[in-house]
Protein backbone atom coordinates (compact mmCIF):
# COMPACT_ATOMS: atom_id res chain seq x y z
CA UNK A 1 0.00 0.00 0.00
CA UNK A 2 2.47 2.61 1.21
CA UNK A 3 4.53 2.22 -2.34
CA UNK A 4 1.47 2.51 -4.28
CA UNK A 5 0.78 5.58 -2.04
CA UNK A 6 4.59 7.08 -2.77
CA UNK A 7 3.53 6.34 -6.79
CA UNK A 8 0.61 8.79 -6.62
CA UNK A 9 2.57 11.16 -4.44
CA UNK A 10 5.73 10.95 -6.80
CA UNK A 11 3.21 11.90 -9.46
CA UNK A 12 1.86 14.84 -7.97
CA UNK A 13 5.68 16.16 -7.44
CA UNK A 14 5.33 15.36 -3.46
CA UNK A 15 9.35 14.51 -3.16
CA UNK A 16 8.94 14.19 0.48
CA UNK A 17 5.74 12.37 0.71
CA UNK A 18 7.19 10.00 -1.64
CA UNK A 19 10.56 9.73 0.01
CA UNK A 20 8.83 9.09 3.22
CA UNK A 21 6.34 6.31 1.80
CA UNK A 22 9.01 4.93 -0.70
CA UNK A 23 11.11 4.20 2.39
CA UNK A 24 8.65 2.71 4.29
CA UNK A 25 8.08 -0.10 1.41
CA UNK A 26 11.85 -1.35 1.66
CA UNK A 27 13.02 -3.45 1.62
CA UNK A 28 10.87 -4.17 -1.60
CA UNK A 29 12.25 -3.78 -5.19
CA UNK A 30 9.52 -1.22 -5.78
CA UNK A 31 10.68 0.61 -2.76
CA UNK A 32 14.53 1.14 -3.71
CA UNK A 33 12.89 1.94 -7.49
CA UNK A 34 10.48 4.47 -6.35
CA UNK A 35 13.78 6.36 -4.26
CA UNK A 36 15.78 6.26 -7.22
CA UNK A 37 13.47 7.90 -9.29
CA UNK A 38 13.35 10.67 -6.69
CA UNK A 39 17.09 10.78 -6.42
CA UNK A 40 16.85 11.11 -10.14
CA UNK A 41 14.35 13.92 -10.52
CA UNK A 42 16.82 15.99 -7.16
CA UNK A 43 19.89 15.45 -9.43
CA UNK A 44 21.08 12.85 -7.53
CA UNK A 45 22.21 10.45 -10.12
CA UNK A 46 24.89 8.36 -8.20
CA UNK A 47 22.08 7.65 -5.35
CA UNK A 48 19.77 6.85 -8.14
CA UNK A 49 21.44 4.47 -10.32
CA UNK A 50 22.73 2.76 -6.62
CA UNK A 51 18.71 2.44 -5.51
CA UNK A 52 17.56 1.32 -9.12
CA UNK A 53 20.27 -1.34 -9.37
CA UNK A 54 19.04 -2.31 -6.27
CA UNK A 55 15.38 -2.94 -7.50
CA UNK A 56 16.86 -4.65 -11.13
CA UNK A 57 18.72 -7.17 -8.96
CA UNK A 58 15.47 -8.20 -7.31
CA UNK A 59 12.93 -7.89 -9.24
CA UNK A 60 14.45 -7.28 -13.12
CA UNK A 61 11.07 -5.68 -14.77
CA UNK A 62 11.36 -3.84 -17.86
CA UNK A 63 10.04 -0.94 -16.50
CA UNK A 64 12.92 -0.73 -13.76
CA UNK A 65 15.54 -1.47 -16.44
CA UNK A 66 14.48 1.43 -18.64
CA UNK A 67 14.97 3.82 -16.04
CA UNK A 68 18.28 2.11 -15.58
CA UNK A 69 19.43 2.53 -18.55
CA UNK A 70 18.55 6.28 -18.97
CA UNK A 71 20.70 7.26 -16.15
CA UNK A 72 23.30 5.04 -17.35
CA UNK A 73 23.24 7.12 -20.52
CA UNK A 74 23.54 10.36 -18.16
CA UNK A 75 27.09 9.14 -16.78
CA UNK A 76 28.31 8.19 -20.10
CA UNK A 77 27.90 4.16 -19.43
CA UNK A 78 26.24 3.83 -22.95
CA UNK A 79 27.48 -0.04 -22.92
CA UNK A 80 25.28 -1.08 -19.30
CA UNK A 81 22.52 1.51 -20.97
CA UNK A 82 22.57 -0.97 -24.00
CA UNK A 83 22.81 -4.29 -22.34
CA UNK A 84 19.63 -3.00 -19.94
CA UNK A 85 17.90 -2.64 -23.09
CA UNK A 86 18.65 -5.72 -24.52
CA UNK A 87 17.29 -6.97 -21.17
CA UNK A 88 14.28 -5.07 -21.18
CA UNK A 89 13.15 -6.25 -24.92
CA UNK A 90 12.87 -9.64 -23.47
CA UNK A 91 9.57 -8.83 -21.58
CA UNK A 92 9.07 -4.78 -22.65
CA UNK A 93 6.87 -3.27 -20.16
CA UNK A 94 3.22 -2.52 -21.12
CA UNK A 95 2.98 1.39 -19.91
CA UNK A 96 3.99 4.37 -22.15
CA UNK A 97 6.28 5.81 -19.94
CA UNK A 98 8.53 3.14 -19.86
CA UNK A 99 8.53 2.88 -24.11
CA UNK A 100 9.27 6.05 -24.43
CA UNK A 101 11.88 6.08 -21.94
CA UNK A 102 13.38 3.19 -23.89
CA UNK A 103 13.00 4.80 -27.15
CA UNK A 104 14.75 7.68 -26.00
CA UNK A 105 17.83 5.87 -24.64
CA UNK A 106 17.73 4.01 -28.00
CA UNK A 107 17.91 7.52 -29.63
CA UNK A 108 20.67 8.92 -27.34
CA UNK A 109 22.67 5.72 -28.55
CA UNK A 110 22.07 6.66 -32.25
CA UNK A 111 19.93 3.44 -32.84
CA UNK A 112 16.68 5.17 -34.26
CA UNK A 113 15.69 2.01 -35.91
CA UNK A 114 15.37 0.20 -32.64
CA UNK A 115 13.63 3.27 -31.16
CA UNK A 116 10.67 3.68 -33.40
CA UNK A 117 8.46 0.49 -32.61
CA UNK A 118 9.17 1.83 -28.82
CA UNK A 119 7.67 5.19 -29.80
CA UNK A 120 4.89 3.55 -31.77
CA UNK A 121 3.84 2.15 -28.80
CA UNK A 122 4.21 5.11 -26.40
CA UNK A 123 1.84 6.88 -28.96
CA UNK A 124 -0.51 3.91 -28.92
CA UNK A 125 -0.98 3.69 -25.74
CA UNK A 126 -0.93 7.21 -24.68
CA UNK A 127 -1.68 9.09 -27.98
CA UNK A 128 -2.69 12.17 -25.95
CA UNK A 129 0.82 12.84 -24.45
CA UNK A 130 3.03 15.28 -26.74
CA UNK A 131 6.11 14.69 -25.40
CA UNK A 132 5.50 10.99 -26.91
CA UNK A 133 4.34 12.48 -29.94
CA UNK A 134 6.80 14.25 -30.48
CA UNK A 135 9.76 11.33 -30.01
CA UNK A 136 8.41 9.78 -32.13
CA UNK A 137 8.06 12.64 -35.10
CA UNK A 138 11.34 12.76 -34.26
CA UNK A 139 12.90 9.75 -35.11
CA UNK A 140 10.20 9.31 -38.00
CA UNK A 141 12.34 12.26 -39.38
CA UNK A 142 15.87 10.90 -39.01
CA UNK A 143 14.79 7.85 -40.81
CA UNK A 144 13.45 9.44 -43.64
CA UNK A 145 9.89 9.00 -43.77
CA UNK A 146 9.17 12.81 -44.01
CA UNK A 147 5.66 12.38 -44.48
CA UNK A 148 4.77 10.43 -41.29
CA UNK A 149 6.67 13.00 -39.40
CA UNK A 150 4.99 16.06 -41.07
CA UNK A 151 1.68 13.80 -40.12
CA UNK A 152 2.38 13.36 -36.54
CA UNK A 153 3.53 17.17 -35.90
CA UNK A 154 0.58 18.61 -37.69
CA UNK A 155 -1.18 16.14 -35.18
CA UNK A 156 0.78 17.79 -32.31
CA UNK A 157 0.51 21.29 -33.58
CA UNK A 158 -3.36 21.10 -33.58
CA UNK A 159 -3.57 20.69 -30.28
CA UNK A 160 -0.71 22.67 -28.88
CA UNK A 161 -0.14 25.22 -31.52
CA UNK A 162 2.62 27.00 -29.65
CA UNK A 163 4.83 23.72 -29.32
CA UNK A 164 7.87 25.33 -30.31
CA UNK A 165 9.84 21.82 -30.97
CA UNK A 166 7.09 21.04 -33.28
CA UNK A 167 7.14 24.04 -35.71
CA UNK A 168 11.28 24.13 -35.55
CA UNK A 169 11.15 20.43 -36.43
CA UNK A 170 8.47 20.95 -38.73
CA UNK A 171 10.08 23.14 -40.73
CA UNK A 172 13.18 21.27 -41.24
CA UNK A 173 11.38 18.25 -42.59
CA UNK A 174 11.52 19.55 -46.36
CA UNK A 175 12.10 22.93 -48.37
CA UNK A 176 9.09 24.55 -48.13
CA UNK A 177 7.45 26.28 -51.36
CA UNK A 178 5.40 29.40 -51.83
CA UNK A 179 2.29 27.37 -52.06
CA UNK A 180 3.09 25.20 -49.25
CA UNK A 181 4.88 26.90 -45.95
CA UNK A 182 3.90 27.65 -42.72
CA UNK A 183 4.84 31.23 -42.68
CA UNK A 184 1.61 32.48 -41.03
CA UNK A 185 1.62 30.54 -38.69
CA UNK A 186 5.03 30.63 -37.62
CA UNK A 187 5.02 34.68 -37.30
CA UNK A 188 2.06 34.30 -35.24
CA UNK A 189 3.59 31.92 -32.72
CA UNK A 190 6.93 33.47 -33.09
CA UNK A 191 4.86 36.72 -31.49
CA UNK A 192 3.42 34.79 -28.77
CA UNK A 193 6.57 33.08 -27.66
CA UNK A 194 8.87 33.77 -24.73
CA UNK A 195 12.53 32.28 -24.04
CA UNK A 196 14.27 29.39 -25.75
CA UNK A 197 10.41 28.65 -27.22
CA UNK A 198 11.05 32.35 -29.10
CA UNK A 199 14.52 31.50 -30.39
CA UNK A 200 13.08 28.10 -31.25
CA UNK A 201 9.98 29.47 -33.37
CA UNK A 202 12.41 32.40 -34.92
CA UNK A 203 14.73 29.75 -36.58
CA UNK A 204 11.38 28.07 -37.87
CA UNK A 205 10.42 31.22 -39.14
CA UNK A 206 13.62 32.29 -40.97
CA UNK A 207 14.39 28.68 -42.39
CA UNK A 208 11.18 28.93 -44.25
CA UNK A 209 11.20 32.32 -45.16
CA UNK A 210 14.83 31.81 -46.74
CA UNK A 211 12.82 28.96 -48.57
CA UNK A 212 10.52 30.78 -50.48
CA UNK A 213 13.36 33.09 -51.72
CA UNK A 214 13.10 36.12 -48.62
CA UNK A 215 16.72 35.78 -47.62
CA UNK A 216 16.95 39.14 -46.22
CA UNK A 217 13.90 38.65 -43.77
CA UNK A 218 15.17 35.18 -42.58
CA UNK A 219 18.70 36.50 -41.92
CA UNK A 220 16.93 39.77 -40.16
CA UNK A 221 14.65 37.37 -38.02
CA UNK A 222 17.74 35.45 -37.08
CA UNK A 223 19.74 38.34 -35.95
CA UNK A 224 16.46 39.49 -33.29
CA UNK A 225 16.12 36.38 -31.79
CA UNK A 226 19.86 35.09 -31.81
CA UNK A 227 20.59 38.64 -30.29
CA UNK A 228 17.94 37.94 -27.59
CA UNK A 229 19.21 34.45 -26.89
CA UNK A 230 22.69 35.67 -26.65
CA UNK A 231 22.36 38.56 -24.29
CA UNK A 232 20.66 36.06 -21.99
CA UNK A 233 23.69 33.53 -22.56
CA UNK A 234 26.27 35.42 -21.24
CA UNK A 235 29.08 34.12 -23.37
CA UNK A 236 32.53 35.15 -23.53
CA UNK A 237 34.60 34.38 -27.22
CA UNK A 238 37.90 34.05 -24.37
CA UNK A 239 37.13 30.70 -23.05
CA UNK A 240 36.87 29.04 -26.21
CA UNK A 241 39.93 31.01 -27.19
CA UNK A 242 41.47 29.22 -24.19
CA UNK A 243 40.62 26.34 -25.12
CA UNK A 244 42.63 26.75 -28.41
CA UNK A 245 45.57 27.78 -26.02
CA UNK A 246 45.28 24.73 -24.52
CA UNK A 247 45.08 22.48 -27.43
CA UNK A 248 48.27 24.18 -28.64
CA UNK A 249 49.93 24.58 -25.58
CA UNK A 250 49.62 20.54 -24.25
CA UNK A 251 50.25 19.23 -27.68
CA UNK A 252 54.40 19.11 -27.23
CA UNK A 253 53.73 16.75 -23.72
CA UNK A 254 51.04 14.95 -26.28
CA UNK A 255 53.84 14.63 -28.75
CA UNK A 256 56.28 13.40 -26.63
CA UNK A 257 53.60 10.92 -24.31
CA UNK A 258 54.49 7.22 -24.50
CA UNK A 259 52.10 5.06 -27.01
CA UNK A 260 51.98 1.37 -25.40
CA UNK A 261 50.31 -1.51 -27.23
CA UNK A 262 48.04 1.43 -29.60
CA UNK A 263 45.35 -0.43 -31.17
CA UNK A 264 45.49 -1.47 -34.84
CA UNK A 265 42.08 -0.81 -35.60
CA UNK A 266 41.34 1.54 -38.17
CA UNK A 267 38.92 3.95 -37.73
CA UNK A 268 37.88 7.09 -39.88
CA UNK A 269 37.32 10.04 -38.04
CA UNK A 270 36.08 13.28 -40.03
CA UNK A 271 36.54 16.92 -38.61
CA UNK A 272 36.02 20.50 -38.88
CA UNK A 273 33.77 23.02 -38.25
CA UNK A 274 30.21 22.19 -37.81
CA UNK A 275 28.22 23.08 -41.00
CA UNK A 276 30.83 22.61 -43.76
CA UNK A 277 29.90 18.78 -45.51
CA UNK A 278 30.98 16.71 -42.72
CA UNK A 279 27.38 14.52 -42.59
CA UNK A 280 27.33 14.69 -46.83
CA UNK A 281 31.39 12.95 -46.07
CA UNK A 282 29.93 10.60 -43.58
CA UNK A 283 26.99 9.97 -46.06
CA UNK A 284 29.19 8.74 -48.80
CA UNK A 285 31.48 7.24 -46.60
CA UNK A 286 28.46 4.89 -45.26
CA UNK A 287 27.46 4.14 -48.56
CA UNK A 288 30.83 2.23 -49.40
CA UNK A 289 29.91 -1.50 -48.58
CA UNK A 290 33.12 -1.62 -46.07
CA UNK A 291 31.91 1.04 -44.05
CA UNK A 292 29.30 1.89 -41.14
CA UNK A 293 28.46 4.94 -39.68
CA UNK A 294 28.71 5.82 -36.32
CA UNK A 295 27.49 8.80 -35.56
CA UNK A 296 28.71 11.89 -33.92
CA UNK A 297 30.44 10.18 -31.05
CA UNK A 298 31.40 11.77 -27.48
CA UNK A 299 33.75 9.15 -27.58
CA UNK A 300 37.46 10.61 -28.09
CA UNK A 301 36.58 13.63 -26.22
CA UNK A 302 35.43 11.23 -23.07
CA UNK A 303 38.59 8.88 -23.77
CA UNK A 304 41.09 12.28 -22.56
CA UNK A 305 38.40 13.07 -19.68
CA UNK A 306 38.76 9.56 -17.58
CA UNK A 307 42.94 9.79 -18.81
CA UNK A 308 42.91 13.11 -17.16
CA UNK A 309 41.05 12.06 -14.23
CA UNK A 310 39.94 15.71 -13.78
CA UNK A 311 36.75 16.55 -11.76
CA UNK A 312 35.55 20.04 -13.82
CA UNK A 313 32.18 19.75 -14.85
CA UNK A 314 32.62 19.96 -18.44
CA UNK A 315 34.78 17.57 -20.92
CA UNK A 316 36.91 19.85 -22.70
CA UNK A 317 38.90 22.47 -20.90
CA UNK A 318 42.39 23.60 -20.32
CA UNK A 319 42.93 21.97 -16.87
CA UNK A 320 42.18 18.51 -18.36
CA UNK A 321 43.89 18.92 -21.03
CA UNK A 322 47.01 19.80 -19.36
CA UNK A 323 46.22 16.67 -16.90
CA UNK A 324 45.48 14.43 -19.80
CA UNK A 325 49.18 15.32 -21.74
CA UNK A 326 51.72 12.96 -21.08
CA UNK A 327 49.36 9.90 -20.10
CA UNK A 328 50.05 6.97 -22.14
CA UNK A 329 47.37 7.38 -25.41
CA UNK A 330 47.70 3.78 -25.94
CA UNK A 331 45.19 3.75 -23.31
CA UNK A 332 43.45 6.73 -24.71
CA UNK A 333 43.32 4.54 -28.03
CA UNK A 334 41.88 1.51 -26.38
CA UNK A 335 39.28 3.67 -24.37
CA UNK A 336 38.14 5.47 -27.38
CA UNK A 337 37.29 2.46 -29.12
CA UNK A 338 35.52 0.89 -26.38
CA UNK A 339 33.55 3.66 -26.13
CA UNK A 340 32.67 3.47 -29.97
CA UNK A 341 31.72 -0.12 -29.55
CA UNK A 342 28.62 0.81 -28.33
CA UNK A 343 27.31 2.48 -31.34
CA UNK A 344 28.57 0.23 -34.23
CA UNK A 345 26.31 -2.42 -35.48
CA UNK A 346 28.57 -4.16 -37.89
CA UNK A 347 31.81 -4.72 -36.04
CA UNK A 348 33.36 -6.28 -38.98
CA UNK A 349 33.21 -2.49 -41.32
CA UNK A 350 35.55 0.21 -40.28
CA UNK A 351 33.37 2.71 -38.90
CA UNK A 352 33.16 6.55 -39.27
CA UNK A 353 33.54 8.86 -36.24
CA UNK A 354 31.78 11.96 -37.78
CA UNK A 355 32.36 14.23 -34.50
CA UNK A 356 33.45 17.97 -35.76
CA UNK A 357 34.82 19.12 -32.58
CA UNK A 358 37.41 16.39 -32.71
CA UNK A 359 40.03 18.65 -34.48
CA UNK A 360 40.74 19.81 -30.62
CA UNK A 361 41.94 16.33 -30.49
CA UNK A 362 43.35 15.92 -34.26
CA UNK A 363 46.61 15.39 -32.84
CA UNK A 364 45.86 12.85 -29.81
CA UNK A 365 43.51 10.90 -32.45
CA UNK A 366 46.95 10.50 -34.78
CA UNK A 367 49.02 9.15 -31.78
CA UNK A 368 46.88 6.83 -29.69
CA UNK A 369 45.27 5.25 -33.17
CA UNK A 370 47.73 4.96 -35.78
CA UNK A 371 45.92 3.33 -38.13
CA UNK A 372 42.93 5.95 -38.00
CA UNK A 373 42.39 7.84 -41.24
CA UNK A 374 41.42 11.89 -40.27
CA UNK A 375 39.16 13.83 -42.81
CA UNK A 376 39.11 17.48 -42.46
CA UNK A 377 35.95 19.34 -43.78
CA UNK A 378 37.27 22.87 -45.66
CA UNK A 379 34.26 25.60 -46.51
CA UNK A 380 34.76 28.68 -47.21
CA UNK A 381 34.97 30.85 -43.99
CA UNK A 382 32.07 32.99 -44.61
CA UNK A 383 29.94 30.74 -45.31
CA UNK A 384 31.07 28.94 -42.75
CA UNK A 385 29.69 31.60 -40.52
CA UNK A 386 26.64 31.99 -42.15
CA UNK A 387 25.97 28.28 -41.87
CA UNK A 388 26.37 28.22 -38.39
CA UNK A 389 24.76 31.24 -37.39
CA UNK A 390 21.78 29.71 -39.49
CA UNK A 391 21.41 26.39 -37.26
CA UNK A 392 20.18 26.15 -34.02
CA UNK A 393 22.15 23.39 -32.40
CA UNK A 394 21.33 21.73 -29.12
CA UNK A 395 20.35 24.79 -26.81
CA UNK A 396 21.21 23.14 -23.74
CA UNK A 397 25.12 22.41 -25.38
CA UNK A 398 27.61 25.15 -24.05
CA UNK A 399 29.41 23.80 -26.68
CA UNK A 400 27.69 25.73 -29.17
CA UNK A 401 27.29 29.00 -27.28
CA UNK A 402 29.58 30.98 -29.97
CA UNK A 403 26.71 29.92 -32.61
CA UNK A 404 24.29 33.22 -31.37
CA UNK A 405 26.56 36.11 -32.65
CA UNK A 406 28.50 36.59 -36.65
CA UNK A 407 31.78 37.84 -34.94
CA UNK A 408 31.95 34.99 -32.21
CA UNK A 409 31.44 32.31 -34.57
CA UNK A 410 34.27 34.34 -36.99
CA UNK A 411 36.57 34.11 -33.74
CA UNK A 412 35.43 30.33 -33.28
CA UNK A 413 36.45 29.88 -36.87
CA UNK A 414 39.77 31.73 -36.19
CA UNK A 415 40.73 29.20 -33.62
CA UNK A 416 39.82 26.16 -35.54
CA UNK A 417 42.16 27.89 -38.76
CA UNK A 418 45.04 27.99 -36.26
CA UNK A 419 44.78 24.42 -35.18
CA UNK A 420 44.36 23.59 -38.30
CA UNK A 421 48.00 25.02 -39.29
CA UNK A 422 49.35 23.27 -36.24
CA UNK A 423 48.12 19.88 -37.36
CA UNK A 424 49.12 20.58 -40.86
CA UNK A 425 52.90 21.49 -39.37
CA UNK A 426 53.14 18.78 -36.90
CA UNK A 427 51.23 15.89 -38.70
CA UNK A 428 52.39 16.55 -42.43
CA UNK A 429 49.88 14.24 -45.01
CA UNK A 430 48.18 12.69 -41.88
CA UNK A 431 44.97 14.51 -42.22
CA UNK A 432 43.16 15.31 -45.64
CA UNK A 433 41.47 18.04 -45.95
CA UNK A 434 38.48 18.41 -48.29
CA UNK A 435 37.06 20.96 -49.22
CA UNK A 436 33.47 21.50 -49.40
CA UNK A 437 33.30 23.82 -52.70
CA UNK A 438 35.77 20.96 -54.48
CA UNK A 439 32.74 18.02 -53.50
CA UNK A 440 30.42 20.18 -55.06
CA UNK A 441 32.45 20.84 -58.27
CA UNK A 442 33.78 17.40 -59.05
CA UNK A 443 31.90 14.91 -56.75
CA UNK A 444 33.77 11.92 -58.45
CA UNK A 445 37.31 12.93 -58.14
CA UNK A 446 36.52 14.52 -54.50
CA UNK A 447 35.11 10.82 -53.41
CA UNK A 448 38.40 9.16 -55.26
CA UNK A 449 40.49 11.24 -52.68
CA UNK A 450 38.67 10.67 -49.82
CA UNK A 451 38.51 6.87 -50.32
CA UNK A 452 42.15 6.35 -51.17
CA UNK A 453 43.18 8.70 -48.02
CA UNK A 454 40.92 6.24 -46.15
CA UNK A 455 42.68 2.85 -47.47
CA UNK A 456 39.29 1.77 -49.44
CA UNK A 457 38.53 0.36 -52.80
CA UNK A 458 36.77 2.64 -55.02
CA UNK A 459 33.09 2.07 -54.93
CA UNK A 460 30.61 3.77 -57.11
CA UNK A 461 27.51 2.97 -54.54
CA UNK A 462 29.61 6.06 -53.13
CA UNK A 463 28.47 8.96 -55.71
CA UNK A 464 24.48 7.34 -55.05
CA UNK A 465 24.76 8.09 -51.22
CA UNK A 466 21.63 9.52 -51.17
CA UNK A 467 19.91 7.08 -52.18
CA UNK A 468 21.41 4.43 -49.42
CA UNK A 469 19.18 4.86 -46.70
CA UNK A 470 19.87 4.76 -43.18
CA UNK A 471 19.04 7.24 -40.01
CA UNK A 472 20.63 10.99 -40.04
CA UNK A 473 20.06 12.40 -36.72
CA UNK A 474 22.17 16.03 -37.38
CA UNK A 475 20.90 19.13 -38.99
CA UNK A 476 22.06 17.99 -42.54
CA UNK A 477 19.00 15.41 -42.20
CA UNK A 478 17.00 16.68 -45.07
CA UNK A 479 20.10 18.10 -47.42
CA UNK A 480 21.93 14.51 -47.67
CA UNK A 481 18.82 12.64 -48.65
CA UNK A 482 19.17 14.22 -51.90
CA UNK A 483 21.89 14.71 -54.67
CA UNK A 484 24.61 17.23 -54.17
CA UNK A 485 23.54 20.45 -54.60
CA UNK A 486 25.42 24.21 -55.57
CA UNK A 487 22.99 26.45 -53.35
CA UNK A 488 25.02 26.51 -50.47
CA UNK A 489 28.25 27.92 -52.32
CA UNK A 490 29.63 31.36 -51.82
CA UNK A 491 25.75 31.96 -50.20
CA UNK A 492 27.49 34.48 -47.73
CA UNK A 493 27.59 37.41 -51.01
CA UNK A 494 23.77 37.52 -51.01
CA UNK A 495 24.00 39.01 -47.34
CA UNK A 496 27.59 40.86 -47.96
CA UNK A 497 26.76 44.07 -46.30
CA UNK A 498 25.15 42.64 -43.00
CA UNK A 499 28.75 40.30 -43.18
CA UNK A 500 31.03 42.75 -43.70
CA UNK A 501 32.16 43.12 -40.07
CA UNK A 502 32.91 39.16 -40.24
CA UNK A 503 35.02 40.00 -43.60
CA UNK A 504 37.31 42.66 -41.92
CA UNK A 505 37.86 40.47 -38.78
CA UNK A 506 38.96 37.41 -41.34
CA UNK A 507 41.11 40.08 -43.28
CA UNK A 508 42.72 41.79 -40.21
CA UNK A 509 44.28 37.82 -39.18
CA UNK A 510 45.02 36.94 -42.50
CA UNK A 511 42.50 34.57 -42.89
CA UNK A 512 41.21 34.13 -46.56
CA UNK A 513 38.01 34.52 -47.37
CA UNK A 514 38.49 33.96 -51.33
Amino acid sequence: MSAAAARAALEQGDFDTASRLASAALPSAEGAFLLGVIAAEQGRIGEAIRQIEAAVAADPRGEYRAQLARLYTLVRRDGDAAAQLAAAEADPPADALSRDTIGCVYARLGDHVAALPHFEVAVAVAPENDQFLYNHAATLSFLGRVDDAEAALETLLARSPDDARAHHLLAGLRKQGPERNHVVRLQAAKQRARGPDRLLTGYALAKELEDIGRGDDALACLLEVNAEHRAALGYAPARDAAIVDAVAGSWPAFAAAPVTDAPAEAPILIIGMPRTGTTLVDRILAAHPAVESGGELQALPLAVKAASGTRSRTVLDPETLHAAAGTDLGAIGRDYLARAAHHRRLPERRFVDKFPGNFHYAGIAARALPNAAIVCLRRNPMDTVLANFRNLFAISSRYYDYSYDLLDIAAYVAGFERLMTLWRTALPGRILELRYEDIVADQEHATRRLLAHCGLDWSERCLDFHAQGGAVSTPSAAQVRRPIYRDSVARWRKHEAVLAPVAAYFAERGIAID
